[in-house]
């Protein structure tokens, strides 16, 4: 059998506390950042989706691109994200973009930032890049629409 010093007392409490602490936290920030990054991947992928399907659905070119913009900042915001901050792209397969079988694609690109992390000297806090891609493809009969 082994015996217990008297210094000895009490100090699996701390070690406890020591041990939960530098493992816990770093666990918890990695949960953190990997909650955010998501949130934003699913937030891109829907306003990217939501685009496209805006842009189809308008009566023309000149009003599309203002109903896909719309539709980004609509379904971003449902996510808690800002517009501002995500750069949309909306490619075409055809000229003119709305042509009956060509493909509209929309890009969406942000940087997610870490969190906690603050900008240092003037630059950009330290983040994570996310991008997000939906193509249409504009009906065959649209030529047919009032």
């Amino acid at each position: 059998m082994s015996r217990l010093r008297a210094d000895d007392k009490g100090t699996a409490v701390l070690e406890f506390v020591f041990l939960a602490v530098v493992l816990l936290v770093p666990l918890v920030y990695v949960l953190l950042a990997a909650f955010q990054v998501q949130r934003a991947a699913y937030a891109l992928s829907a306003a990217a989706r939501e685009a496209g399907r805006g842009y189809l659905t308008a009566p023309s070119a000149d009003v599309a691109a203002g109903r896909a913009m719309a539709a980004v900042e609509v379904a971003l915001r449902d996510h808690g994200l800002a517009a501002d901050d995500v750069a949309v792209t909306v490619g075409c397969a055809a000229d003119p973009c709305l042509t009956p079988g060509a493909t509209v694609t929309v890009r969406l690109a942000t940087t997610v930032p870490l969190p906690f992390v603050p900008a240092l000297l003037g630059r950009p806090a330290a983040g994570i890049a996310v991008h997000a891609e939906h193509a249409e493809v504009v009906d065959a009969y649209r030529a047919g629409r009032p």
